[in-house]
Formats: C-alpha cells, structure tokens, sequence
C-alpha cells in the first residue's frame, strides 16, 4: 500500500442532514485542516437547526464493510468516533478499532443531541466505557457527558479534575473535558495520566454553534494525524474551533453551524 502524501483521518459517526454536525462537520473539519477526510456512517439522522426530529442506525454489517474499505486501501493515521447509537455498533466498532491495529483514536462521547435527543442509547454506556475507552488516545466529553460518565454533576474546577481523574482510569490515556457548557468561560481541561493543562476561553455570545464538539474532537485527530502530540493537537483544535464559533452562520431557524471555512464563507459579523 502505497504511502499517502496527505494524512488520512477516518470518522466513524453519524450523519446529520442539516450537515452542521456529525460526519459532515467531521469532513468540513479535516479539509480545512489539511487532512483528508474518510467515514464510515453509523446512523442517519434527520435533523436541521431546531433538533433532530429521528434516527436510525446502520446494520453493523455494514460499518464493518465500511471501516474495512477504508482501512484496506488507504490506512487513516488517526480514526474519530461520534455518535454510535446502540450496543451492537459501540461493540462492532471497537472490535474492528481493535483487530486492525488503528490507532489515534479520539472518542467523542456523544449521547444527546443540542436539543437534548438520545444519541446513544442507556444501554450503550457501559459498552462504550468497556470496550472503546480503553483504545483511545483522547476522550472528550462536555460537561455534561463528564457528569453521566463519573454520576456526578460536574461543574467547578476541582470536579472537572477529579472527574478527569476518573474518566482517564475507565482506559483512555488523556481526558479533555469541554467547558462549553459551564456558567462562565469556556475553559477546557486536558488530563494525561500525570499532569493537567488548562486551556482558557472567552465566551462568545452567539446561538450559532451546532457541530462544536464534532469539529473540536475532529480537529483533534486532525492533529494527531499530522504527528502532533496530545497537548498541540489540543492546542490547534481549540484555536480551530473557537474561530468556526466566532464565525458560526445564522442559518436555519434555531442553533445555525459553525464555520469550518470563515475566510471562504465570509460572514458579517459584530464588533468585538
């Protein structure tokens, strides 16, 4: 198999049809940083700006064909899952992580959507827990999946850590826990096993910012892909991320997306 100039970055998530989230913001995501972008889809979603109205998931046969294909012909140098929905595709996915040796994984647990849908079922938890945390480089919950996660309300510094403390332990070697969603600013946490890194924000007042996580965890594996180390990969993404934010667009009638492409998509926006 013949070496790729360009780093291959492989998504296994799902599909979201208002393409602010999901694969397609994962794909957005690894062109704007100079990856290149492979998926293997685990559910379609029907959903826009205001939710997901349904889903449905992917016969694990498939995934599996899927993540063979790609794997087979042009090996990802790091791999990013998303949603996956039920037991059946957390386990199939983990095995096939597992037995063909892909490595770089970056977990995004995600399991409900902005406007609060399921998108991983209850019963996925523990599977999740068990079976892919333990592959993964980076997992990188928001505070509200480090909450489900450890069973407590995560909210302050000091739970963030102990939280990350504890989520790395469940396998992971490094926790990057999202501030998005606290009371103040959005400050993100990275736990490697021994030493925390504090990763400061500011708050940016707009509704514009459906696909946050998809594109921080993306960028992640973007970096990790180009061979940077956790703490850099985590750096760029949180630069990467916050400018799509800055730039999200006022489509749709509810939460618009974030702007992979602010130089390209050039959208008027109020003084800082």
């Amino acid at each position: 198999m013949p070496d790729s100039t360009i780093p291959v970055v492989l998504s296994i998530a799902g599909s979201d049809s208002g393409a602010g989230a999901g694969i397609q913001a994962d794909l957005k995501t690894f062109a704007a940083l100079g990856v290149y972008g492979t998926t293997a889809i685990t559910a379609i979603t029907a959903q826009n700006t205001l939710g997901v109205q349904d889903w449905q998931e992917v016969s694990p046969d498939l995934i599996v064909a899927q993540i063979r294909a790609v794997a087979s012909d042009m090996r990802p140098k790091a791999v990013k899952t998303g949603m996956l929905g039920g037991p059946e595709t957390v386990r199939t996915v983990a095995r096939e992580i597992r037995d063909l040796g892909l490595e770089n994984l970056v977990v995004d647990p995600v399991m409900k959507a902005k406007g609060g849908k399921d998108l991983l079922l209850q019963e996925a938890y523990e599977v999740m827990v068990k079976e892919l945390f333990p592959l993964a480089r980076v997992v990188t919950p928001n505070l509200d999946e480090a909450s489900e996660l450890v069973g407590y309300d995560v909210k302050d510094l000091s739970q963030i850590k102990e939280a990350a403390k504890a989520i790395q332990t469940m396998g992971p070697a490094a926790v990057v826990i999202k501030g998005g969603h606290s009371q103040g600013q959005p400050n993100d946490l990275l736990y490697n096993g021994s030493e925390f890194f504090e990763y400061p924000g500011k708050r940016i007042d707009t509704p514009h910012s459906h696909g946050t996580g998809c594109t921080f965890a993306s960028a992640v594996a973007a970096g990790l892909a180009k061979g940077m180390k956790v703490r850099e990969a985590v750096f760029r993404a949180k630069e990467f991320t916050t400018r799509a934010v800055k730039h999200g667009l006022p489509l749709g009638g509810g939460h618009g997306p974030v702007n992979h492409f602010p130089d390209l998509l050039k959208q008027k926006m109020p003084e800082e």
